[in-house]
């Protein structure tokens, strides 16, 4: 049976937060996942315009509903605005056997406050004693014990103090004046683990809170011990955050969705190479488009930022008589300039994610305008010194360069060469398939332009 999940926690209309971040990582993490919604909000990554809470009634029905059909390995609770509800949703949790996950939510990214004063006392005195693991950041762990936690060690001590009342604490480092962030837990007010992790400079945080302790959930809910859980959803919203979402005025999303993403592009990407380097090898004609350097054919999967994570052909794709052949099969890293040109271009376009190297002759740079393809070109002759001088640079600001000139990316970038480099053109496109499909066109037109014997 598929793992399951309930959050019960607040609707957080930007997307963000909430149950809506709540719901992206638990199927992110091969979880089914279920809600009891306790508020809702209008926000966005700004402000806090507007909360309803849900009637006490309606949030315990809810819970009720989804436990006695569908059942649950893992709770994860989160934003509960009063006193009303914590106790009808304690009261609840308090019936089923299954891991309980409380998020103190107190304070939105915003500022705006997400828990009424007195709700605190509530929530420390009748939902965290039913927590498996309670997972407050500095402020939240300050507001529940009363202590001021600046330090490491404020963190030991409030994590201790919550871990009595809860089976166990995590209390988070995001906030505390350190080169890198270390997230402490407590099981059992004894035993201490500290997760160390880079600290990333992003102001696109928001839902990090929701993200981590739903991680801890899904975990949970797969039958992770504990300790195990906190360190998997440590390594989860790290790569969240680092793929954090650029949207709104404010405080962005953390994107718990980005790993799952990447990998799925990630085996399009070597699937649509495999299927356009098949076309390039039945072609007849292609083998007259093959520059002295052969080819490279790469691909970038979604979230790509290296050329290690582009797709390539190992030993590139080389000339066998009036036909071509691949040395190998597509995989990453195989690429460092044609990875590069790609990298580039998808700076300047969320369409392009892929290219591919073929020779430069004029008449094949015609061939390519007769077809309709947008053409522009850069003159390596005027490529700065400090460029010239760093191995792997001259593609990229040629690349730039001639986007600059066209005004977005075109179908074919080429230059002429320089002292000891090649003429060479790159044919960009939104997949390999498409890529090779213009170059097969290109090399069909110059070969009824030449003649099947090219030019030299």
């Amino acid at each position: 049976m598929v793992p399951r999940a309930l959050t019960v926690a607040g609707s957080d209309s930007g997307g963000g937060a909430g149950i809506q971040a709540d719901l992206k990582t638990f199927a992110a993490l091969g979880v089914h996942g279920m809600s009891a919604i306790t508020s809702i909000t209008a926000q966005n990554t700004v402000e806090v315009t507007a909360i309803h809470d849900i009637p006490v009634d309606l949030v315990k029905e809810q819970i009720r509903v989804v436990v006695r059909d569908i059942g649950a390995d893992a709770v994860k609770t989160g934003m509960l605005h009063t006193s009303e509800v914590i106790e009808a949703v304690a009261e609840e949790l308090s019936k089923l056997n299954t891991p309980i996950v409380v998020d103190p939510v107190a304070v939105a990214k915003s500022g705006a406050r997400l828990i009424e004063e007195e709700a605190i006392a509530t929530l420390s005195e009748k939902l965290i004693p039913l927590a498996t693991v309670v997972t407050p950041n500095t402020a939240e762990a300050t507001a529940l014990t009363g202590l001021e936690v600046k330090t490491l060690e404020d963190q030991m001590q409030a994590a201790k103090i919550l871990a009595q009342k809860a089976k166990a604490a995590v209390v988070k480092g995001g906030h505390v004046s350190s080169r890198n962030v270390v997230d402490v837990l407590c099981i059992g007010g004894e035993k201490f683990v500290f997760f160390e992790g880079r600290r990333i400079e992003t102001r696109n945080t928001h839902g990090t809170g929701c993200v981590f302790a739903s991680a801890i959930a899904a975990a949970l809910a797969k039958g992770m011990a504990l300790e195990d859980a906190v360190r998997l959803a440590k390594d989860f919203v790290t790569e969240a955050i680092v793929n954090g979402v650029e949207v709104g005025a404010g405080h962005g999303p953390v994107n718990p969705v980005a790993k799952v993403v990447k990998n799925s592009s990630m085996l399009e990407a070597v699937k649509h190479l495999r299927t356009a380097l098949d076309l390039l090898e039945q072609d007849p004609h292609v083998h007259l488009l093959v520059p002295e350097s052969q080819i490279n054919v790469a691909e970038a999967p979604e979230g790509a930022s290296s050329p290690g994570e582009v797709a390539a052909v190992p030993g590139r794709v080389v000339k066998v008589g009036d036909r071509v052949k691949r040395v190998s099969d597509p995989w990453f890293g195989a690429s460092r300039h044609v990875a590069k040109a790609v990298l580039t271009a998808m700076k300047h376009s969320a369409y392009v994610k892929s290219a591919m190297n073929i020779r430069n002759t004029p008449t094949i740079i015609a061939a390519a305008a007769d077809l309709g393809l947008s053409v522009a070109m850069y003159d390596r002759s005027r490529e700065p010194p400090e460029i010239k001088r760093v191995e792997g640079m001259t593609i990229p600001w040629g690349v730039e360069e001639a986007v600059k000139t066209h005004g977005s990316v075109p179908d074919v970038i080429y230059h002429n060469g320089d002292m000891g480099k090649e003429p060479m053109a790159l044919v960009f496109g939104s997949d390999a398939v498409d890529v090779v499909k213009k170059v097969l066109k290109i090399a069909e037109r110059y070969a009824s332009i030449t003649g099947s014997a090219g030019e030299g």
